[in-house]
Formats: structure tokens, sequence, C-alpha cells
């Protein structure tokens, strides 16, 4: 028997059946939201073989959350009023969970894992089903969507958007892998994989539809039926664009966004990364 069979079982019985006890929904959520604390559970998990697996049963779990929570007023006071599920709390923290939390308007919603030594500017944004490992600096303005995967020692700069994937429950999470630095109004969204130690410079978007155009290898990178795409280890990527074909679009010089892989990473790189632990 798997050690979470029951809340498994339940999850997906009542995803597919809609019929529930109160008293045994709110015994799975009290279960189901300290294992997502804990991140003892979590949205999606790598194999030994490197292979990101979608815990399906995980993310139908978080949307039972939202479905069946009922509006709860957590105002402070009249002037600063706040009414969400009372499933979607904000994560409970103390100062023995060692994450720096830096006064001035930010949230994380309870059910992520944000392990010790983790940096939050404010304002930011944490999202349910989010996994943030240790040494993982999030910048203001930026924000981790629900059940994104953020590896070790990752940067998450300013403005830089991690898209949340929930629906369908099938669907890959981002995955941001350990050593990655995500440049300033950054986006990464629909389930991209982002391997280790890349680089992304400011204002690159990717999404699943998104190709890659790497330079130093002369090959384009796209997304392969059922697999996400994925930002190669070490890659340097920056914002570029391309050419339009057709009369028209040369009459006018017209091209459209891509990012490029300029190149991999190397110790300038590696140095300048290291940079940020001076913040830590």
């Amino acid at each position: 028997m798997k050690p979470y069979s029951e809340i498994e079982n339940f999850a997906n019985e009542l995803y597919e059946k809609g019929n529930y006890a109160e008293s045994k929904f709110n015994e799975f959520k009290n279960t189901f939201l300290d294992l997502l604390n804990k991140g003892e559970i979590r949205a999606a998990e790598r194999s030994a073989q490197g292979e990101w697996l979608t815990n399906i049963w995980v993310k139908k779990g978080i949307l039972l959350l939202f479905k069946y929570g009922k509006l709860k007023d957590y105002s402070i006071n009249k002037n600063f009023p706040f009414f969400d599920k009372d499933t979607i709390a904000l994560k409970p923290l103390s100062l023995e969970d060692a994450v720096r939390l830096v006064p001035g308007g930010s949230s994380i919603r309870t059910g992520t894992y944000v392990a010790k030594s983790v940096i939050c500017m404010p304002p930011m944004y944490i999202n349910i089903g989010a996994y943030v490992d240790e040494g993982t600096m999030i910048d203001s303005n930026a924000l981790v969507g629900t059940a994104a995967q953020i590896g070790k020692r990752v940067h998450i700069s300013a403005a830089a958007q991690i898209g949340g994937v929930l629906e369908p429950p099938g669907a890959n999470p981002v995955i941001i892998e350990d050593d990655v630095l995500i440049g300033g109004n950054c986006g990464v969204y629909e389930g991209v994989i982002v391997r280790e130690k890349a680089v992304l410079g400011s204002g690159t978007i990717i999404t699943a539809s998104t190709p890659i155009y790497d330079l130093v290898n002369g090959r384009i990178i796209k997304k392969e039926k059922e697999k996400p795409i994925e930002i190669p280890k070490q890659a340097v990527l920056v914002p570029g664009s391309r050419a339009i074909k057709g009369d028209f679009a040369s009459e006018h010089n017209l091209s459209v966004y891509c990012p490029i892989i300029i190149k991999y990473r190397d110790d300038k790189t590696d140095a300048k990364a290291a940079l940020e632990e001076l913040l830590r």
C-alpha cells in the first residue's frame, strides 16, 4: 500500500463523483495541506532518470480545495478587508522555518513547500501547490504560480512570472531546476521545463508553443507531442526576433518575437550568477 493511498483514493473519488461528508472532507483537507506544507507530497517529482512526473491526484486535491472551500472573512480590520476560501488561507510560518520573509505586502498560500533559507522580497506571491527549494530568492513583484516546482539556489528576479498550471490535472506544471537564473520581467508558462543552470535574460518569455532558436547548435527546439518544451541545461537565452515571410511583411519589415540561445553557460556567467550569493 502506498504511504498516502487513503487520501489519494479520497481525492480521486471525490473528484470523479462529487459526493462527500463534510467531516471526511475536513479530515482530508487538514492532512493534505499539512503534507503539502511539509513537502512530503508535491504536484510533480523527478525520477531517477531525470524525467519529471506529474502527480495527478495531488493536482486533483488542490482543485477540490478551490471547489469545496467556503468563503471566510480574514480581515485584519475594517480598513483592511480580506476574504478567501477557508481551504486556501495563508501558509503558517514561524521563525523556526528559517524563511526570510521581508515585510512589505508578500503572501504565501498554505499548501506550499518553502524550504529553509528561501528569501522572499516584497511584494511577491507564492500560490498553492508550489514547491520552492533551499537557497532560492523570489524578488519583488515576482510570482510563483500554482503547482510550480522551483529547485535549489534559483534566482527569480523582479517582476518575473512563473506561471501556474492546475487544469487539466494531468498537465505538467512549470519546472525550474537547480541553479537557474530567471532575469527580470521574464515569463515561463504552460508546463515549460527549465533545466539546471540555465540563464534567462531579462524579458525572455517562454510558453509551450514558443520555438527556441539555438544559435550554438543550429537547431530549433519545439514541443513534441505530449512532452513539454525544455530549455537545455546551462543554456543562456535572450529575447530576439525573426523575420516574417510574405510580401506585406517584407514591405513593412515585420518580425515576431523569439527566444534565442546565444551561448551555453561558462565560467564568466557562473561568476556573474555567483554574485547573487552576496544577497543571501
